[in-house]
């Protein structure tokens, strides 16, 4: 006689794994979720903004950091549900090898894709800006102090960005 085995299709991830994670350690959610060039950058910018604290009574440091800390554990939950949707959609490469897709079928047999370009250049050169202030200020070229005062330009041209991305998809 013939035993009929049943496997459950189940989440490769679970969305509240990932932002505990995430809530314990900066970059592990997203590590969690396969992503580990993201799970680095947010280390690093954690490690970062934890570095500069003791530097001085700056108001938007501690901001930033609550802001950064809530949107990596926030990203972590979103990133875990997008495998989920992918993997029920039965997508090759959604869920981790050796997981069943909605299909039936494992994602290692599946062939692999070349995954889609994503970002954008504003983003990379926004950091790479941001980074080169800290950096010349660091070597003292001139004082944080001054340039903090110009921290709403950085919500300006986010917001440019934004409104110019909605009119480029309308389009």
């Amino acid at each position: 006689m013939t035993d009929k085995i049943i496997i459950q299709n189940r989440p490769p991830k679970s969305p509240a794994a990932a932002g505990i994670l995430s809530g314990f350690f900066p970059g592990a959610g997203q590590l969690y979720n396969g992503e580990g060039g993201k799970a680095l950058l947010f280390f690093l910018i954690f490690a970062g903004c934890i570095s500069m604290m003791p530097r001085g009574p700056h108001p938007f440091l501690p901001l930033v950091f609550a802001a950064f800390y809530i949107y990596q554990i926030i990203d972590a939950v979103q990133t875990a549900k997008a495998v989920n949707l992918k993997a029920a959609a039965g997508e090759p490469g959604a869920a981790p090898a050796g997981f069943p897709t909605a299909s039936g079928q494992a994602a290692a047999a599946a062939a692999p894709e070349k995954p889609a370009a994503q970002g954008s250049v504003f983003w990379g050169l926004l950091l790479m800006a941001i980074g080169v202030i800290f950096l010349l200020a660091n070597f003292n070229v001139f004082q944080l102090d001054q340039i903090l005062d110009f921290w709403p330009v950085a919500v300006i041209l986010v917001g440019i960005k934004i409104i110019f991305d909605a009119l480029r998809k309308r389009d």
